[in-house]
């Protein structure tokens, strides 16, 4: 299972942005030919985000197709799918471009539950105080 490994990439990137913060969400843009299967990289993300600011959250993945260019026909194409052949022609030799990116397009922090002071305009001194 090789989204294991991916999702430890993630994970770092995700850490070194969220700077210690609790993280609700992340976004990810994951190139078609990486073959990242959903059920498998969220159950990996559960299992590395445990006991850090990831712990609970949600990976939300973008597919990012890969280019194709038909040897036989020489038709352009793109492609999820990354086993694909020319939709032109249906010939499986092509070449390909792109597809293998891995980026972290964005976090979504926590809410705090507490924040000290008061929304009203309170400049958040002690109770008592002059």
């Amino acid at each position: 299972m090789h989204e294991y490994g991916i999702a430890e990439s993630i994970l770092a990137a995700v850490e070194d942005r969220a700077d210690g913060r609790r993280i609700r969400r992340a976004r990810v843009q994951v190139g078609a030919l990486l073959r990242v299967a959903e059920p498998s990289i969220n159950d990996a993300w559960a299992m590395v985000a445990e006991g850090t600011v990831a712990e609970g959250s949600r990976l939300d993945l973008v597919t990012l197709p890969v280019r194709l260019t038909c040897r036989e026909c020489g038709n352009a194409a793109t492609s999820v799918d990354p086993y694909a052949v020319c939709p032109a022609c249906g010939s499986t030799d092509v070449d390909t471009e792109g597809g293998d990116d891995l980026v972290l397009e964005s976090i979504q922090l926590a809410e705090a539950t507490h924040v000290p002071g008061d929304s009203r305009g309170d400049s958040g001194d002690p109770v008592g105080s002059p």
